[in-house]
This record gives structure tokens, sequence and C-alpha cells, in this order.
């Protein structure tokens, strides 16, 4: 299992168009991967559950992978993310 924490820089957050570019992202692996915002868990490849965590600007996440690809999933959702979700 692999897993990262970092916090939203994106002004607006994950809403439609950021959350789907994550969850485009996040089905390009074979690992399940999930992202975790105060306790709450959702599946990374859901634009729903994605969308139900509510993250804004400044909120903390993890991204968590597990699976024989949790390395590159990680650390390709981090560097969406860090890109600023364009």
């Amino acid at each position: 299992m692999q897993e990262t924490t970092i916090v939203i820089q994106n002004e607006s957050g994950l809403h439609a168009r950021p959350a789907a570019l994550l969850v485009q992202e996040a089905g390009k692996y074979e690992s399940q991967v999930q992202l975790i915002k105060a306790g709450k868990q959702v599946d990374a490849k859901s634009l729903l559950g994605v969308m139900s965590l509510s993250v804004r600007k400044g909120d903390e996440i993890t991204i968590r992978a597990e699976g024989n690809d949790a390395e590159a999933a990680v650390n390709g959702l981090r560097s969406l993310i860090e890109s600023g979700l364009e």
C-alpha cells in the first residue's frame, strides 16, 4: 500500500471539472485508489464519491492506493493535484 497526504491549493477545490480530471487519472491504474478527507474514505475512480468529499482550497486529503501499480497511482494523482488540476 502506498499513500501520501497533500493540501489542495486549487482555488475552487475539487468541484466538477477538477474532480472529473482526478477520476480520469485514477482510472488509468489497476490499483484500488481511495481519497480520504477528515476520516471519510471514497473510491477515487467514482466522480460522485470524490464530489461527496466537498474538498475546498486548503483542505488536506490523503491519496491511498493498493495494488501492482500503487506507487504510480499515488504519484500520478499527486502530480495532477500539484499542477492545479489543469
